[in-house]
């Protein structure tokens, strides 16, 4: 009885799942970095069809779990990054964990707040805020492109103070005495755009994890509004919760 509802379930399974599951099985054995069989060379083995193959290969890369490279082929990825959603800076979070850092300043200008911006950091529509872009690297591999949104009158000559330092955080709290303490963050998943995708050395579509934090200081007050789009196929985030104990 048993075998025979493991049979019917399995029958009613996509072909493109049950070669998604033999790849799966496959590539928990290879090291990262392995070359994979290619498109032509499992059709034939697993006597399918290529546009089932290349689906099931198309969900592994989305997933991270394999990782294509144009003109040689597809490969075992190296294991994703687990990232814990703490109040601390990126560079903060990475020592944790072990990896070394770096970040690239992309852009750093004065610009206008639009309406958005203006009701995070609580200015008025057209106030002076600054614009900070940042490619952020992890064992020198892009992994996320990071826009912050920040007051000027706040925080005047922020930009030269943050050439000469890769950590915005640190530079808040050295400079003007600034500390985020709470934040609201939300995540959404996205696709890459041409421009995200040549940055962070993916395919444009591939997918995204967009992030928004809005951080506010001890008295409660806004500090910086960030989106950070982080590489799907290399992050896991993680966040740690607890029930409120009822008396």
């Amino acid at each position: 009885m048993v075998v025979v509802a493991s049979e019917r379930a399995a029958s009613r399974e996509p072909k493109y799942y049950l070669v998604k599951r033999h790849l799966l099985d496959l590539i928990a054995a290879l090291p990262p970095g392995t070359l994979v069989p290619t498109e032509r060379v499992l059709t034939v083995e697993l006597g399918t069809s290529r546009t089932t193959v290349r689906r099931a290969l198309s969900e592994l890369v989305g997933e991270g779990r394999l990782v294509r490279r144009h003109g040689s082929g597809t490969y075992v990825a190296e294991p994703k990054i687990t990232w814990p959603l703490q109040m601390t800076s990126f560079t903060e979070q990475a020592s944790a964990s072990g990896y070394s850092t770096s970040t690239r300043l992309l852009e750093a200008t004065r610009t206008r707040a639009d309406e958005g911006i203006a009701a995070r950091l609580g200015l008025r529509v057209g106030a002076s805020t600054y614009f900070i872009e940042r490619l952020r690297l992890v064992d020198d591999t892009p992994m996320a492109v990071e826009t912050s949104h920040l007051s000027a009158a706040r925080f005047p000559g922020l930009i030269p103070e943050l050439r000469k330092k890769s950590s915005l955080y640190g530079v808040l709290a050295e400079n003007y005495g600034v500390q985020p303490v709470e934040a609201e963050e939300t995540i959404e998943t996205a696709s890459a755009s041409p421009r995200e995708a040549d940055l962070l050395g993916v395919d444009t579509g591939s997918p995204i994890l967009l992030l928004g934090r809005h951080s506010f200081d001890v008295d409660g007050q806004p500090i910086e509004y960030v989106r950070s789009w982080y590489r799907g196929d290399r992050y896991t985030f993680v966040a740690r919760l607890s029930a409120h104990r009822q008396e």
